[in-house]
């Protein structure tokens, strides 16, 4: 195997790798700032916003993020330049790019997946406990944010590090709409050094490590969530 290409193309790869993590962490952090809300929903009501998150579960989790990314990407941005006064307006350097359309597509998906398993979660706490904090005279926010909210994170923990996990393993598909992460930066390498295997391997390692980080971060942001008394 060869890997004198390298030195030459690890700038390329610290960009590359730099877009993959903006992207992963972006998506995950807005995806689940819905996620909440979309799961908590589910279980406190009212009924129509309920099926309201419901449907937007179903219809993310049942069809493929690449469909959800070309329609965004092909779809809706296609549809910008037709608009008057889009491309004179302070949007438009946004919205000629692909990264945000990518941004948009993960953050759904995170949303959809992710609400799902915060339905579960905050269903599996014991309405005991929350019927306790009530009695003490806590408010509803008060006892989501010190009671619901963080019982329900500790029992899902290890589901979301897998869900994030697999999140990363989806950001190549990005590649298919010009941004270049690492995947995409490994393509192309593979295109103008005619190797195959070392940069598949290359880029593999780097997902690797990726992975090994944010189970890491995840273990340890389990420990810090509070427990209750």
């Amino acid at each position: 195997m060869v890997w004198s290409w390298i030195p030459e193309y690890l700038p390329k790869f610290a960009e590359g790798l730099w877009i993959t993590i903006q992207l992963l962490t972006l998506s995950i952090f807005l995806g689940m700032l819905f996620a909440i809300p979309i799961g908590l929903v589910q279980v406190t009501g009212p009924r129509w916003l309920g099926a309201i998150a419901r449907g937007f579960c179903t219809v993310v989790r049942g069809t493929p993020l690449l469909i959800q990314l070309w329609l965004l990407y092909y779809g809706l941005g296609a549809l910008f330049p037709m608009v008057p006064g889009i491309r004179e307006s302070f949007l438009w350097p946004i919205l000629r790019e692909a990264f945000p359309f990518a941004l948009l597509a993960f953050t759904i998906s995170v949303a959809g997946y992710e609400g799902e398993i915060m339905r579960g979660a905050f269903k599996s706490v014991p309405k005991g406990e929350l019927e306790a904090a009530r009695a003490f005279g806590m408010s509803r926010f008060t006892v989501l944010r010190r009671i619901w909210l963080p019982r329900a994170l500790q029992n899902v923990f290890p589901t979301l590090a897998g869900e994030f996990v697999l999140t990363l393993k989806s950001t190549p598909l990005a590649a298919t709409i010009t941004v270049f992460d690492v995947y995409g930066i490994g393509s192309i390498v593979r295109q103008e050094t005619y190797r195959i295997y070392e940069p598949l391997l290359f880029v593999a390692a780097i997902y690797i490590c990726l992975t090994a980080v944010i189970v890491l971060v995840m273990g340890w942001l389990e420990r810090r969530v509070p427990r209750p008394a």
